[in-house]
């Protein structure tokens, strides 16, 4: 049983000592932060997913949350926009916040039956794409193959949320001097993570400048396969390959990026 839980707060329910403890994390891993900054941010939010250990309630991670209602393209969307989000070190990899983000995603394709629901995400780093990229079936930007309906999506929320940072002909999101970056040693990529793995090769070929804190604007449409894929099937796979004794251990796991990981 995860020593760990995640609950969806809404921005009301978060406390001013919550939120100190939230940005605590998060400098820890990002440059160019400070406490108001992040603050003015989380109020623009709905709320967020804090991750807590059971035992003392302490906060080790969270991702914050944007909903959306949008026309695009002449259609009605519901987005969900991934803000801030960053996990403690020890406990990358599959945790309580990935369930709980589906479940609520889950809720949401409910609540709109008749109104496709997106989730919109930009990546400073390697490991957010690799969220999005291995656990959706439809996602943009995608190493295989072109999907314009999501990049007209993408742009839409890019160029409400971000007009003056989103360069258009780039497909990147470009803060200028003084953006959060990541730091050194969170999220590197080498030469051969590229030549080893296509999606980061990709990654780094979209953003070459992530590590001044350029964003790649993500997008990935919520599909009840997907939901289903990610809350039983793979589960199940992780158990039976538990059992044949074959699961590598997490450091390794994280050096090799098998693993899905709440970080950007």
């Amino acid at each position: 049983m995860s020593e760990l839980k995640a609950k969806f707060h809404s921005r009301y329910e978060i406390s001013y000592q919550d939120l100190e403890e939230m940005h605590s994390v998060f400098k820890k891993y990002y440059k160019n932060t400070d406490l108001k900054t992040f603050k003015n941010d989380l109020d623009k939010k709905n709320g967020a997913f804090i991750l807590r250990k059971k035992s003392t309630g302490e906060i080790v991670g969270f991702s914050t949350v944007l909903e959306m209602k949008m026309i695009i393209n002449g259609k009605k969307v519901h987005g969900i926009f991934s803000g801030d989000t960053i996990v403690e070190e020890e406990y990358w990899g599959d945790n309580p916040l990935n369930s709980s983000f589906v479940k609520f995603f889950i809720k949401k394709m409910l609540a709109n039956p008749f109104r496709p629901v997106y989730w919109f995400l930009i990546s400073k780093g390697y490991k957010t794409y690799l969220l999005l990229a291995n656990n959706f079936i439809h996602y943009y930007p995608c190493h295989t193959r072109e999907n314009q309906q999501l990049e007209d999506i993408m742009k839409g929320y890019c160029n409400y949320l971000f007009p003056e940072y989103f360069n258009e002909k780039k497909k990147i999101l470009d803060f200028g001097k003084g953006a959060q970056y990541l730091k050194g040693g969170v999220a590197e990529i080498t030469a051969e993570m590229c030549e080893k793995f296509p999606k980061i090769a990709f990654f780094n070929e979209r953003n070459p400048t992530w590590d001044r804190g350029t964003e790649l604007p993500c997008v990935a449409k919520a599909t009840w396969g997907t939901a289903f894929h990610r809350i039983f099937i793979k589960p199940l796979k992780k158990q039976a390959v538990k059992l044949s004794g074959f699961l590598l251990p997490a450091k390794d796991e994280q050096r090799i990026t098998t693993r899905r990981k709440a970080m950007p």
